[in-house]
């Protein structure tokens, strides 16, 4: 089983950035997946999830400026980031989830300054 997110980098503020995570070793589409980050010093949180579905939750402080998408064809999903302010900066990873198993990417550093 394999999760490799990529995309993340130093971008200023306002700026956009989009992360991949691409996975393998098992059945995508039965997967619920999701995005959590861990600033430093701080708790990792949920961000932004997509179910099987397609169906989508964001966590408050992300509501319209990112997007979460899923290619089932690709398997891979996206988080478009848009309006980033310098509270985004964290360790961002992906996550893998279905009713009995829970996979987790080594993460992507994602930093906002200027």
């Amino acid at each position: 089983v394999q999760l490799v997110e990529s995309g993340g980098g130093l971008v200023q503020p306002g700026g956009s950035l989009r992360l991949s995570c691409a996975v393998s070793g098992f059945t995508f589409s039965n997967y619920a997946m999701s995005w959590y980050r861990q600033p430093p010093g701080k708790e990792r949180e949920l961000v932004a999830a997509i179910s099987i579905l397609g169906g989508t939750n964001y966590a408050t402080s992300v509501k319209g400026r990112f997007t979460i998408s899923r290619d089932n064809a690709k398997n891979t999903v996206y988080l478009q980031m848009n309006s980033l302010k310098p509270e985004d900066t964290a360790e961002y990873y992906c996550k893998a989830r279905s009713y009995s198993e829970n996979y987790w990417g080594q993460g992507t550093q994602v930093t906002v300054s200027s």
